[in-house]
């Protein structure tokens, strides 16, 4: 389990970098179990377990809410409230979603806090998020949207009859989940480069004094990453819903 660790305390071993742990065949092709899936796994594990003792909690609710009930309930207004200020009527629909991919990311940034390489420094993680995103974008606005509708749309703003900015529309839809993973990825990955250049650079001493660091590196950042992830996901799924009631 050393490959799960954010860095190595010698300037000659700097390791900030995905380890293969295992691998096994299956169809003729190898495959690599990494510390990417590990971490995964992990942070799924973590959220699983929080998600059945908040259920059980909230299913003997004190009407004089405890610390941990007032926690969960914190949670889930602030969320609520992100999602229903955004995406207005069509919020419930989604208001789980993102509720998910909310506590999924923000965990994922934060796990170097506790000795782990983020599961959102793998571009396999933060795109495969982003493809979730594109889908859900693109059933959105198959589903409440004709066809005449979505051609005038991809042809705008000129006149459907004269679609030359078509190419440039769809390029722009293709570019969606491209620029949400790589705007998720290369922040968290610069954060844990940064962290891992600074135990390895300065050995044990960085171990000592580094908490400022991961406030901003691991907290603050992680946390405004996965708010614009959230946000934009939330904003291109309601602009492919349009006006539909």
């Amino acid at each position: 389990m050393n490959g799960l660790i954010l860095a190595d305390a010698s300037a000659d071993n700097i390791d900030f970098m995905i380890h293969g742990l295992f691998s096994y065949t299956i169809f003729g092709q190898e495959v690599w179990i990494t510390t990417s899936h590990v971490c995964i796994l992990i942070v799924m594990l973590i959220l699983l377990g929080f998600g059945i003792v908040a259920n059980r909690k909230l299913k003997h609710a004190k009407e004089v809410p405890d610390g941990f009930q007032n926690v969960v309930e914190l949670m889930v207004e602030k969320l609520q409230g992100m999602v229903g200020s955004t995406m207005g009527k069509h919020a419930p629909k989604f208001a789980n979603y993102i509720f998910t991919i909310f506590a999924f990311i923000l965990l994922s940034n934060i796990s170097g806090l506790f000795g782990l390489r983020p599961p959102t420094a793998d571009y396999g993680t933060t795109f495969a998020l982003a493809l979730i995103t594109f889908v859900l974008i693109w059933f959105n606005t198959f589903k409440h949207n004709s066809l005449k509708e979505i051609w005038i749309d991809k042809c705008s703003p000129l006149p459907p009859w004269l679609p030359i900015w078509l190419p440039i529309n769809l390029i722009g839809d293709i570019a969606v989940p491209i620029s949400l993973s790589l705007r998720l990825f290369a922040n968290v990955l610069s954060g844990t480069v940064m962290m891992a250049l600074l135990y390895g650079l300065l050995s044990k001493i960085a171990y000592i004094w580094p908490a400022a660091l991961h406030v901003y590196f691991d907290l603050f950042s992680g946390a405004i990453q996965t708010y614009v992830f959230s946000m934009l996901t939330m904003t291109y799924i309601t602009n492919a819903i349009g006006d539909d009631e």
